[in-house]
């Protein structure tokens, strides 16, 4: 199941924007999060996509949501202007952002090749 961030479990799970300027993910296992909001339609069909594919990769990915109308600090920091977003963050290396309800054969392909390729 993906776990709710707010701005405090963020900082201490994923990045902490407020000590570090550099990217430095605190996680030890690759990550996507989806930024989402209630009223968005597209990020209703994400969201049960995204709990499957935390089902799937239990144990080797951790999925994340961030609520945008509850967080918008962190939104901000990653300057997300439309949702659904997804951002897929490796272990090493700098985190990739996907716009929109990409569908799951996609968001799968995209977790092999940019999360678990690196760790393999």
């Amino acid at each position: 199941m993906a776990e709710h961030l707010n701005k405090e479990a963020f900082l201490e799970k994923i990045f902490d924007y407020e000590k570090n300027k550099e990217w430095k993910y605190e996680g030890n296992l690759p990550a996507v999060i989806d930024f989402w909001a209630p009223w968005c339609g597209p990020c209703r069909m994400v969201g049960p996509v995204i709990e499957e594919l935390s089902e799937e990769y239990k144990g080797q990915v951790n999925f994340y949501k961030i609520n945008t109308d509850e967080e918008q600090e962190l939104a901000g920091a990653f300057g997300i202007r439309s949702i659904p977003s997804l951002l897929f963050i490796p272990v090493e290396g700098q985190p990739k952002m996907a716009v929109g309800a990409v569908p799951k054969e996609n968001l799968k392909k995209a977790i092999q090749e940019e999360l678990l390729t690196s760790a393999a």
